[in-house]
């Protein structure tokens, strides 16, 4: 099964490194965030990736090209060629330019005759969580829905009080909601394109899973492990401090 990757945005919020590197390549300990990603669907058995490329999108593709030599020693040989001493990873990756301003659902569409026969994984390049990506299939399958999200509880990141003429009656430091928002990591099945329209200016997340939502094909896979997402340098800084400290809990190597 092939899992794709929404790798285009331009990470608008998070300048300071997006004016040099697409956000998926903003590193995490000593790996961009895309690599990480990756490897937890390895993990899984998952090795075949479809990158959808964007914004910066060649240096995501300059990365994959150099990582071997990179990040391995090996032995150059008279000839030319290398033999590397160390094993490589085992991915397959298909680079797929569609478009710098092209929205998520658009670029799923430009995807289409890639994957419009099976059913496919797909999240975005810029979270991490320790998510079990078997669960998560088999929870799919189970479904017998269209599509499936991985749903996570909401924390609010102020403390909330209540009021009553003017006094405060209740003190809550960040409080869990019920509120299940989008943690990214879909299943689809093929069915998913019938709800993709209007070309390259499509949103994933508006008309189709709202349309998808309506005629209940909408299945929530609740996760309530590790999951961030990378929306600021600020959250760059949160999870490099957690590698450093021993605390990355997506890691799965």
């Amino acid at each position: 099964m092939k899992v794709v990757i929404l790798c285009g945005g331009k990470g608008l919020r998070m300048k300071e490194i997006t004016d040099d590197v697409p956000k998926p390549l903003a590193m995490v300990g000593n790996k961009p965030i895309l690599w990480h990603i990756m490897k937890t669907y390895y993990k899984h058995g998952f090795n075949e990736f479809v990158l959808l490329l964007g914004y910066k999108g060649e240096r995501i593709k300059e990365c994959f090209m150099d990582y071997e030599w990179k990040n391995n020693n090996f032995i150059l040989k008279e000839d030319g060629s290398y033999e590397m001493l160390e094993p490589s990873e085992k991915w397959k990756i298909t680079f797929l330019d569609t478009g710098s301003e092209t929205m998520t659902g658009g670029r799923l569409i430009r995807a289409k005759s890639l994957l419009e026969n099976e059913s496919f994984m797909l999240t975005y390049g810029d979270g991490l969580s320790d998510i079990n990506i078997r669960k998560l299939l088999d929870f799919h399958k189970k479904s017998g829905k269209i599509a499936t999200v991985t749903g996570i509880q909401k924390s609010n990141q102020y403390g909330v009080i209540s009021v009553e003429d003017n006094i405060a009656t209740q003190f809550i430091e960040k409080p869990v909601s019920n509120e299940i928002i989008n943690g990214g990591f879909f299943v689809f099945n093929k069915e998913i394109f019938n709800y993709l329209k209007n070309g390259d200016r499509c949103v994933l997340e508006k008309e189709p899973l709202v349309s998808l939502v309506e005629d209940r094909q909408l299945a929530v896979y609740k996760h309530e492990g590790f999951w961030k997402a990378m929306d600021t340098y600020k959250d760059i800084m949160d999870v490099n401090i957690l590698w450093e400290k021993g605390e990355a809990l997506w890691k799965v190597w």
